[in-house]
């Protein structure tokens, strides 16, 4: 009995990064170029090739925008294939209404950065940031 609710979690989380790595596929496909994501019900399948696939946080307003290139050229390096950030409400809307995406609250251009990098972006669109 625990095997099958171990299976459905399992099953639940593949469709979660799926989910996400359709988001992706869509932001990266309307920036930078198509690419092709499946699942083939084992896992994620990217232009052909079955990946697993090791992300990590740059939170971008918590940096700033000189510093990203960098900071995104030391995850590729480091192996990893995604940056994951949050987007931070409380920065680009102070008051209800009224946006700010100057400066370091410049989010498409983070995107833009790490898709440049060839990563892909793990957009946590909120509206609850953890402190981590």
């Amino acid at each position: 009995m625990m095997m099958i609710k171990e299976r459905i979690k399992l099953q639940k989380w593949l469709i979660i990064i799926l989910l996400m790595v359709i988001f992706m596929n869509y932001l990266i496909t309307t920036s930078f170029g198509a690419i092709n994501v499946t699942y083939d019900h084992r896992a994620l399948v990217i232009d052909g090739k079955c990946r697993v696939l090791a992300s990590g946080s740059i939170h971008y307003p918590r940096s700033t925008p000189e510093m990203w290139g960098d900071l995104i050229q030391k995850s590729k390096d480091g192996g990893l294939d995604i940056i994951e950030t949050y987007v931070f409400w409380d920065l680009h809307e102070p008051v209800r209404g009224q946006y700010d995406f100057n400066g370091r609250k410049d989010l498409v251009k983070f995107v833009k950065l790490v898709g440049e990098a060839g990563l892909y972006v793990h957009l946590r669109i909120g509206p609850y940031v953890c402190a981590e």
